[in-house]
C-alpha cells in the first residue's frame, strides 16, 4: 500500500502515551469518584466548563490551585473485555478464522469504542474581595474518542475484500466489479449508523461568577466563561442514509505523508514538527447557581458553545459509490490499524478525500442541570442530568445521568460514590478516596469499578491527583 494518510479517530489513541469523548470532570478526580456528578458539587476552578455561577457562591478557600490533574477511560458497549484488553494491549495475537464471525457481531453496535482523556495542566482560582464573586483560569487538553460501526462496517474491517457486502460487487481475487453497468450502491447505504469520530484539543479558560441575589433562604448566582481552543486534532465521519460527513485536521506530532494532496492549491499544509495547531476557536459557558435554605443547591448551565475553524491540513469526502477494498482484512487483533487503513486516502479504500481550505464546525454543547443538599463539609449528595446539543466529534454519544456524593467520616478523608448511567459507557458505580490534610488535597477515583471486572461491557477509568491546594478562609 502507498503511502496514505490516516484521519481516523483512532490517531488518538496511537498519541495517548504524548499526552498522557470529552468530559470536563474527567479531570477532576474528586467529580471522577461520583461517576461524574459535579454541577452542585464544583467550585474554584473545577466550575470551569460545569457551572461558572458556582464561582458567585461564598467558598471556602481564598485561592486555591492545581497542577496535573488527569482523568481518563475507555469502554465498550459491544465489546466483551477478553476482546477489548487484545485490541488495546495484544494487538499482535493472531486472530483464528473460527473466530472472525464473532469479532464482526462484537464490533457491531452503536458504541463499539469510547475513550475520553482530559489533562487539567494547571487550574487557579480566587474569591474576589468585597463580594464580588470569584475568577478562576485554567489549561487542559481534551481528548474524546468515539466508534460505531453497523454489520456492513465490522464485516469490511474484519475481512477487507471478502465482506459479504464486497463480495455481492466485486471478485475479491481482482477487483472486477461483478455489477455489469449499474454502478454499486452508495457509502451513504452500505455503512449507514457507522461514525468513527476523534477531537484533541487544548484550552485556556477564564471564568468568573458572581452573587446577583442575596436574600434570606434564597441565594442566587450568575456567571460566565470563555476558552480560547487550539485544534490539535479531529477526524469526524457520521453516515447515515442518504448523507455522509467526514473530514479530518491533524497536527505534525501524527506525522501525516499526504502525498499529491499537499500541492493542491486548496490545500494549507501545516508542516511544522511536533503539537503544533491546526485550527482554533473559541468557545462560551452560562450558568445559574441557586441556594435554598441552607442545604439546598440546583444548577443550570449550557457549556461549549462556540465553534472551531480548522485551518491547515484539512481533508473532507462525501458521499461516493462503495469501492472495492485492497485490504484482506486483519490477521490479528489489530483491529484499530485495520479501521485507519480502511478510512484513508488510498484509492482503494472506503473514502476518497479531497483537499479543503478550511473547515468551521460547533464546539460539542452541552447543557448541564444539577439538584443537591449539602448537609455539612461531612456529606453532600446530588443529581446531574447532562444533555449534548448535537452530535460533533468530541461530545457525550447520549444524555448522562448521575447520583453522587461525598462522605468525610473523619476530617482528613473523604469518600465518593453514586451510580451513574449514559454517555455510551452503560450504568456505573463508581468509588474515589480523596486525602485531605489543611491546604492540601490529593486523591485518585474510577468511574465504574464493576467496569474493571465485567466481562460484558468493560469500562477502564481512572482519575487522579495530587496536587490540589486551597489556601486562605473564604
Amino acid at each position: 500500500m502507498k503511502p496514505t494518510l490516516r484521519v481516523l479517530p483512532f490517531a488518538a489513541l496511537l498519541a495517548l502515551p504524548l499526552t498522557l469523548r470529552a468530559q470536563n470532570e474527567l479531570s477532576n478526580f474528586t467529580a471522577t469518584g461520583r461517576g461524574g456528578v459535579i454541577n452542585t458539587f464544583a467550585s474554584d476552578y473545577q466550575a470551569i466548563g460545569i457551572n461558572p455561577a458556582n464561582l458567585g457562591r461564598q467558598g471556602t478557600s481564598l485561592v486555591s490551585f492545581t497542577l496535573g490533574e488527569v482523568g481518563m477511560g475507555v469502554a465498550s458497549q459491544s465489546l466483551s473485555k477478553t476482546l477489548l484488553k487484545k485490541m488495546i494491549f495484544n494487538s499482535d495475537e493472531a486472530l483464528p478464522a473460527s473466530e472472525r464471525a464473532a469479532l464482526v457481531n462484537s464490533l457491531t453496535g452503536d458504541n463499539a469504542l469510547n475513550l475520553n482523556v482530559d489533562l487539567n495542566a494547571v487550574g487557579v482560582a480566587v474569591s474576589l474581595p468585597g463580594g464580588f464573586g470569584g475568577l478562576a483560569f485554567s489549561h487542559r487538553h481534551r481528548v474524546g474518542v468515539h466508534m460505531a460501526l453497523n454489520h456492513n462496517a465490522a464485516d469490511i474491517i474484519v475481512n477487507g475484500q471478502n465482506a459479504e457486502i464486497m463480495r455481492q460487487y466485486y471478485n475479491p481475487s481482482t477487483g472486477a466489479y461483478l455489477g455489469g453497468t449499474n454502478p454499486p450502491p452508495k457509502v451513504s447505504s452500505v455503512l449507514a449508523g457507522t461514525a468513527l469520530q476523534m477531537a484533541w484539543t487544548a484550552e485556556y479558560n477564564i471564568s468568573y461568577g458572581v452573587r446577583v441575589v442575596d436574600a434570606m433562604g434564597f441565594k442566587l448566582s450568575a456567571g460566565a466563561g470563555y476558552r480560547y481552543i487550539q485544534g490539535l486534532g479531529i477526524a469526524d465521519i457520521r453516515v447515515d442514509e442518504g448523507s455522509v460527513t467526514a473530514y479530518g485536521a491533524m497536527s505534525p506530532l501524527f506525522n501525516v505523508n499526504y502525498g499529491n494532496l499537499a500541492n493542491d492549491p486548496n490545500f494549507s499544509l501545516e508542516n511544522g514538527t511536533g503539537l503544533q495547531s491546526v485550527g482554533k476557536g473559541h468557545g462560551y459557558d452560562i450558568g445559574l447557581a441557586a441556594e435554598i435554605g441552607k442545604i439546598v443547591r440546583v444548577g443550570v448551565s449550557v457549556v461549549d458553545m462556540g465553534s472551531m475553524t480548522w485551518t491547515a491540513n484539512v481533508l473532507q469526502a462525501n458521499d461516493q459509490n462503495l469501492q472495492y477494498t485492497s485490504s484482506d482484512g486483519v490477521q490479528t487483533y489489530d483491529v484499530i490499524g485495520e479501521v485507519i487503513n480502511q478510512f484513508d486516502t488510498d484509492n482503494k479504500s472506503l473514502f476518497t478525500y479531497q483537499a479543503a481550505k478550511e473547515r468551521t464546525v460547533s464546539l460539542p454543547a452541552k447543557v448541564r442541570l444539577g439538584g443537591g443538599v449539602r448537609i455539612s463539609e461531612l456529606f453532600e449528595a446530588g443529581l446531574d442530568v447532562t444533555v449534548p446539543t448535537n452530535k460533533v466529534a468530541g461530545n457525550l454519544t447520549s444524555s448522562f445521568v448521575g447520583l453522587g456524593l461525598d462522605f468525610k467520616p473523619v476530617r482528613w478523608l473523604r469518600l465518593s460514590t453514586g451510580v451513574t448511567g449514559g454517555a455510551g459507557y452503560g450504568a456505573s458505580l463508581p468509588l474515589g478516596v480523596t486525602l485531605v490534610t489543611g491546604p492540601w488535597e490529593a486523591g485518585i477515583s474510577s468511574r465504574d469499578i464493576t467496569g474493571y471486572f465485567n466481562e460484558k461491557a468493560p469500562y477502564y477509568s481512572l482519575g487522579f491527583g495530587l496536587l490540589r491546594f486551597k489556601l486562605g478562609k473564604g
